[in-house]
């Protein structure tokens, strides 16, 4: 209430001619918050009247010079703002029912006798000014309403607006995806069919014509069934990208030795090639996408086995551990929630840091073709996987230092 005080303090006119009788006024009601305004005649209670109409109430003399009270209230009470400021009238004269009657006809509330009570005067005040300040109360907060109100209706006209522009990027992600769907069957049949074709002629030539071909032609020719096998490996890279969002996400508490041992025996004649060597600390079975994770595996190791030194044997560690995310120190990663922190580390040639984003890049290289053989896209698949867990991949390297891939995935 102080605050609405604060910022409408309550105003009371007070009308009369003689000074003393203004100040007299002021004295008895001292002390209670009023802002009082004097008005010396009823003429110059109009004028100010006619500049400010927010008063609590009107104490206004009967008998004044020019215009009395009556005829000033009656003024008054034809003006649609004001003809609900209270008024009460203060004199000596209104000792018979005639003049009483007068002055509630001419729109008075109440009415007191000089010499007045303060006590009187004081209780009818506050009556009047409670009520002031309870409406005024009730109109800001009817003003308020109204202001919230509006700001509701923007409100709802702007998310009206993103729901419709919501629906209509949801209708063009639908067509998206099902032209993606169908570069999917082209790329899994009508682009691999000419392609088979190729390798198959190719090698029914090589092996049927091989002799009569001169060493440029067999030159040329490995290079046909070379490019070929790279297309083919590029296809079914892009395919599982591509499907690595759309797989339907079925997790399952898995234990993660399985996975890679699945992994390791798929990859087992290039693991015997490099002479690597695969060591596992784990622990616990973890909530994933089996399917996905299996292919996440592979593909790293891929990498480290790719990317291995010549002259040094290849050795691979892997490494599992549940803690919350405030227990790992990454800012990316929820205080509270619990994570599998993956680590996945080898001694390859490593990469400079500063490419430790650029490698999950969709053909992204960092050598060229000649140097190491590959579609670029190994890594970007793995970072997909990640994301589909609503996980976290970084990197971490140093040139002919190796590598190590940390994995953070939400349990």
């Amino acid at each position: 209430m102080e605050s609405l005080m604060e910022k409408h303090p309550v105003k009371i006119l007070i009308v009369d001619d003689k000074k003393e009788n203004l100040l007299s006024l002021q004295v008895i009601l001292a002390g209670q918050g009023y802002e009082f305004v004097e008005a010396s005649s009823g003429k110059d209670a109009l004028r100010i009247l006619l500049k400010n109409q927010d008063f609590a109430i009107i104490l206004m003399d009967v008998q004044m010079p020019l215009m009395d009270g009556f005829e000033t209230a009656e003024l008054i009470r034809q003006s649609d703002k004001l003809k609900h400021v209270p008024i009460i009238f203060l004199t000596a004269n209104m000792d018979t029912s005639d003049y009483i009657f007068k002055g509630y006809q001419s729109g008075a509330v109440d009415y007191m006798i000089k010499p007045l009570s303060s006590e009187i005067l004081k209780a009818k005040v506050l009556v009047f000014t409670e009520l002031y300040k309870k409406n005024k109360e009730l109109q800001l907060k009817e003003e308020e309403t109204a202001a919230l109100n509006h700001k509701i209706v923007k409100a709802n006209e702007k998310l009206a607006q993103q729901y419709a522009a919501i629906e209509k990027y949801a209708t063009e992600l639908k067509q998206k995806n099902a032209e993606l769907d169908a570069f999917t069957q082209i790329s899994s049949h009508d682009l691999q069919e000419p392609l088979r074709k190729i390798q198959t002629f190719s090698n029914m030539i090589l092996t049927k014509e091989y002799s009569n071909l001169s060493e440029d032609g067999k030159s040329k020719f490995d290079r046909i069934l070379y490019a070929a096998n790279r297309m083919r490996n590029l296809i079914n890279d892009l395919l599982v990208f591509s499907q690595a969002s759309t797989t339907e996400h079925i997790y399952e508490h898995t234990d993660l030795s399985v996975i890679i041992e699945n992994v390791k025996e798929a990859l087992s004649e290039n693991i015997k090639d490099k002479k690597a060597v695969i060591t596992t600390e784990l622990h616990g079975k973890i909530y994933i996408i089996p399917f996905l994770f299996v292919q996440l595996l592979e593909n790293l190791t891929n990498n480290a086995l790719k990317f291995s030194q010549k002259d040094i044997p290849l050795t691979i560690e892997i490494k599992s551990r549940m803690l919350s995310g405030q227990e790992l120190e990454n800012e990316k990663l929820q205080p509270e929630q619990n994570y599998c922190h993956i680590a996945f580390k080898d001694n390859g040639i490593g990469f400079d840091s500063q490419h430790s984003e650029k490698i999950f890049g969709v053909f992204q290289r960092l050598h060229s073709r000649d140097d190491y053989d590959g579609t670029g896209i190994g890594l970007a698949i793995v970072k997909k996987i990640v994301d589909n867990h609503n996980g976290i991949i970084t990197a971490t390297g140093k040139h002919m230092e190796g590598a190590t891939f940390h994995i953070y995935i939400p349990q």
